[in-house]
């Protein structure tokens, strides 16, 4: 059988086809991937670094308000922002917003200690690539919503 696109090579012996796909697993692009995370609480903010790069993300900074992740993502351009929802000076959904109007921007994630239905379309029109709930937290949970929505 051959394949289209695939060339032709000829061999001594019988000859064999093999096609071959490069293409590598979703969740090994997503190692040493750069994070900032962003939550107005530190113990929060220490608790998830040490998950996180735990399970091979790449922390590379944090911040506690809107602002200073608006800030730190310009200076670090992260891949993945880690978002509270509520944060004391602009709200999660507000940052998400901002940051998806950078063309190159990075993927946004919110998490909140509240359940996704509390926050209604909001989720969905901050152009976050979806909600984690902070009780559900994990390496392997921000891969599987990374790798559904990619």
């Amino acid at each position: 059988m051959r394949l289209a696109g695939v060339p032709r090579v000829r061999l001594a012996a019988r000859m064999v086809w093999l096609a071959v796909w490069r293409k590598p697993a979703p969740a090994a692009r997503l190692d040493r991937m750069k994070v900032l995370i962003v939550d107005d609480h530190p113990s929060f903010r220490a608790s998830a670094r040490r998950m996180l790069e735990a399970a091979g993300f790449e922390v590379v900074a944090e911040a506690g308000t809107g602002a200073d992740a608006l800030l730190a993502a310009e200076a670090w351009k992260p891949e993945l922002v880690l978002l509270d929802v509520h944060l004391p000076d602009i709200q999660g959904f507000d940052v998400a917003a901002r940051l998806q109007m950078n063309g190159s921007a990075p993927a946004v994630v919110l998490t909140s200690s509240h359940d996704a239905s509390d926050f209604g379309p909001l989720i969905e029109t901050s152009g976050a690539r979806g909600f984690i709930p902070k009780s559900e937290l994990s390496g392997e949970a921000l891969r599987r919503l990374l790798d559904e929505r990619a």
